[in-house]
């Protein structure tokens, strides 16, 4: 039968993270079929193993889950989450800007924009826990986590706060791994969900 990514396609990078997961497939040799779609409703989310939450503007995206009656079965899905920059803000138990409804599935605090504005954008090379070579990453007007609930794992921090975190099935980052050449990360969050 093969697993079925989504990607919520609400607002944001979808069409990156779509190419990306193809990607990470394809180089992970997985001889299992592996579907990559967007999801726009609820009734999508009953099809899939996985799900992406893209980087795009958090308060936009919350407005849009709440709208689209999206909320709750985000809450109740019971799949592997990705989430980069405004994913990881909406996945959060807390952020600092209270226009975001986060879903409180990850048991940390967010600092929305820790680095700075769009000009404040940057790429650097981050050690990531159980790589054996950094990870270059791309930073735009990212997050950091600044309180980190005991059951999350920290795989990589900056001076400004933790940027990739992981708790149980979840796998959130500040940064866009989605926009660079290296799939380690979506081959680890593949393999972590079972599905490669």
């Amino acid at each position: 039968m093969g697993a079925k990514i989504g990607v919520l396609a609400l607002q944001g990078d979808v069409s990156e993270h779509i190419d990306a997961f193809r990607n990470a497939v394809r180089i992970s040799g997985s001889k299992a079929p592996v579907q990559v779609v967007p999801v726009r409703q609820k009734n999508d989310l009953e099809t899939i193993d996985a799900l992406a939450l893209p980087g795009g503007e958090s308060t936009t995206i919350s407005r849009l889950i709440d709208r689209k009656g999206l909320y709750k079965p985000l809450v109740d899905f019971d799949g592997g989450i990705f989430a980069t920059c405004a994913g990881m803000v909406v996945m959060a138990r807390q952020v600092d800007d209270s226009r975001v409804h986060t879903l409180g599935l990850l048991d940390i605090s967010v600092r929305r924009n820790a680095f700075g504005r769009q000009r404040e954008s940057f790429e650097a090379d981050l050690t990531i826990s159980g790589f054996d070579r950094p990870f270059h990453a791309v930073f735009i007007r990212a997050p950091v986590a600044d309180h980190i609930g005991p059951g999350v794992g920290v795989l990589g921090a900056m001076k400004e706060g933790v940027v990739a975190l992981e708790q149980g099935r979840y796998l959130a980052l500040s940064f866009h791994p989605e926009l660079g050449e290296d799939p380690r990360l979506h081959i680890r969050f593949l393999t972590t969900c079972g599905l490669i």
